[in-house]
């Protein structure tokens, strides 16, 4: 604001000055062309256009004096200088140049035109002389600029107490939030931020908010998790200690039920196996993507073995094994993480598909992306269960799941080695109709 006002003031001041400059020309000049109409030149009978003299100096509130051509004072319309000699650059610059000139004095803010008087042969015989004083043409100026001095401390008078009101409105809901998130970090993580203030504010507590749902969800997801391998874990080695106190507590124990006994604990150390198996393949899953031993793989050979090793527990329940390619595919993979991937999808749609039923595994690929489409129709997954299935430990059906040897853990591992792959899982099921898992993944990996 400062800037600009001494700017528009000095820009304003000079055009007054420019403007007193040219008008005080024009009527130096029309004086000069008043004085040259009369005859006698020489001057000697300075009364004849006096007058006329006062007149333009009445008019411009000027001094006017007229100089003769022996630099001699022949009128001052103030009469203090009458009769003296004025010699200077500007004088003779107009006896010389026959030009009218014009200069302003900033010390005594005088504006001071020169302007020759010619005869009928254009010879210069005197110089008119006009001196006005700008100070009353300028002190206009001076009043704007005073008057704006009291609207510039105003105005900011008025920005200092809008700055304090709006930094108060600002930092008070500040002060709030930091409150409320010192009483979180003492340990309250069941509360959360409530403000109503703008909105850039509103959308920080609602996205830091989010981070302690999300906080909380993965504590609960963990206590889950430990809840649920200690159970898993613990369930076999409960179910083989009962059959050997059975075994010990029994005298003349019959071989076909010892023999019944030890299979059954054969059976509970492979299903102890199998969970630790999975937990293993889970926590090499878990780790950084730069893990990932990547080579380029030609799909459709890798999905046929795939089949052809699962196909014998496809035979055992009748359950036909069908694989359809609609193009040759080769892409950027860890093969043996998307082999387990792949396997689990297709193991799973034969261990909970109906006696005859069929499974059908689809490879297609556009420009981007090759999809994996695993299709059966079995029975299928409930609608509520659908956003959960990939959660470690869950199970629809634990009855089914422990008849089928499932721990839980497959659609979680297959999950992981989609995200590791920067791909995505889609999943859609019907009760009695069958489940579809469509795996999406890029061509060639790239590393983020």
């Amino acid at each position: 604001m400062m800037i600009m006002e001494y700017a528009m003031h000095g820009y304003y001041r000079q055009a007054r000055i420019n403007d007193a400059q040219a008008q005080l020309q024009v009527q130096a000049v029309a004086l000069a062309g008043e004085i040259s109409k009369y005859h006698d030149v020489s001057l000697t009978k300075i009364e004849s256009y006096e007058n006329i003299m006062r007149q333009y100096s009445t008019f411009n509130d000027a001094r006017v004096l007229l100089v003769d051509y022996g630099y001699v004072i022949a009128y001052d319309t103030y009469l203090f200088e009458k009769g003296k000699t004025i010699v200077s650059e500007n004088v003779i610059k107009a006896f010389t140049t026959k030009k009218t000139s014009s200069s302003y004095n900033k010390a005594t803010g005088s504006i001071e035109v020169m302007t020759p008087v010619l005869d009928i042969d254009k010879n210069a015989v005197a110089v008119v002389i006009m001196d006005m004083d700008a100070s009353e043409a300028l002190s206009y100026t001076d009043d704007v600029m005073q008057k704006t001095y009291i609207i510039r401390v105003s105005a900011i008078t008025m920005l200092i107490i809008l700055s304090l009101f709006v930094s108060w409105a600002l930092v008070h809901p500040l002060q709030n939030v930091k409150k409320q998130v010192n009483d979180i970090s003492m340990g309250h993580y069941d509360r959360r931020i409530e403000v109503d203030s703008y909105t850039e504010l509103a959308e920080m507590t609602s996205g830091f908010n989010d981070i302690l749902d999300k906080m909380n969800n993965l504590d609960e997801s963990r206590q889950e998790f430990v809840s649920n391998v200690s159970h898993e874990l613990k369930t076999p080695i409960t179910s083989m200690k009962v059959l050997a106190d059975s075994l010990n507590t029994q005298e003349d124990v019959p071989i076909e039920l010892y023999k019944e006994f030890m299979s059954d604990i054969v059976e509970e150390i492979d299903r102890e196996s199998k969970i630790i198996d999975d937990l293993l393949t889970l926590v090499k899953m878990d780790k950084s993507a730069m893990t990932l031993n990547i080579s380029s793989v030609n799909i459709n050979e890798l999905l046929e073995l795939i089949l052809k090793r699962l196909k014998p527990i496809a035979q055992k329940k009748n359950i036909e094994l069908l694989f359809e390619s609609f193009r040759p595919v080769v892409a950027q993979i860890d093969e043996v993480k998307f082999t387990i991937a792949v396997s689990n999808l297709v193991e799973n749609a034969i261990k909970y598909n109906k006696d005859d039923g069929w499974v059908h595994v689809s490879l297609n690929a556009d420009h981007q992306y090759f999809y994996v489409r695993v299709e059966d129709n079995g029975i299928g997954i409930p609608q509520e269960s659908q956003k959960m299935v990939f959660e470690r430990f869950y199970r629809v059906d634990k009855a089914r799941s422990r008849q089928t040897g499932g721990t839980g853990l497959g659609l979680a591992i297959v999950r992981n080695a989609v995200l590791m792959h920067h791909g995505a899982i889609r999943l859609h099921s019907e009760e009695d109709v069958g489940t579809t898992f469509t795996v999406r993944i890029p061509l060639n990996y790239v590393e983020e």
